[in-house]
């Protein structure tokens, strides 16, 4: 694939304005970049070479185009923080969080993202964590850009005693909040389990009476 093929391929992922900078990064490390399905454990990964491999980094299809390049530029700093220290660095330690804000600053400048964004992302970067979705703010903010089906809703978007069916399939009823998640009881166990307010979440039904479960 050529450089005007690779930035076509990658014009549908990242905002316009980025695209340059992030082809730049796959041609000049050589990267081998990946468009996966979604997985909830993760966002994106990276791994480095091995087995006449090269540089491998995998990127969820269904992320809106800032949280791709977020997602692509925390996998980037992987990159760069293995080809200087190799494997005598914490995965997500300072080494790390210092390439990120390296390549983070660019594109900060570059007017790539809405105001609200540019301020949760200001806030993330105080203390960047292994995941942007462990930043509650950040991850809310990013929700607002996605393009989601109206049939499924953010878990803190939804009434207290809703039931309501996650991605995998496993369905519960929403109950109190607990420091940052809900306290959901799972209506086939009856077991309760807290779950992330940002989870993706369908609505069952209407609501059950407090204190009833169904």
């Amino acid at each position: 694939m050529n450089i005007s093929e690779l930035a076509q391929a990658l014009s549908k992922y990242v905002p316009s304005k980025s695209l340059d900078i992030c082809v730049d990064w796959i041609v000049e490390h050589k990267i081998a970049l990946r468009i996966t399905k979604s997985r909830n454990s993760k966002y994106g990964d990276y791994r480095p070479p091995s087995d006449g491999k090269g540089h491998r980094i995998s990127i969820n299809h269904d992320l809106n185009k800032y949280g791709f390049l977020l997602t692509f530029t925390h996998e980037v700093a992987h990159l760069v923080a293995f080809n200087k220290f190799r494997f005598r660095i914490d995965p997500h330690g300072k080494e790390w969080k210092l390439e990120f804000k390296k390549l983070m600053l660019p594109l900060l400048k570059m007017d790539i993202f809405p105001k609200d964004l540019v301020l949760a992302i200001n806030g993330y970067m105080n203390n960047p964590a292994a995941s942007s979705c462990s930043d509650i703010q950040l991850t809310r903010t990013l929700a607002k850009y996605d393009k989601r089906d109206e049939r499924w809703k953010l878990l803190e978007e939804i009434a207290l005693n809703t039931p309501f069916r996650i991605r995998s399939g496993r369905e519960f009823v929403k109950g109190e909040l607990l420091n940052k998640n809900y306290c959901c009881t799972c209506l086939k166990s009856k077991h309760k389990y807290v779950i992330n307010p940002l989870t993706e979440v369908q609505p069952l039904s209407k609501l059950l009476p407090a204190g009833r479960k169904k």
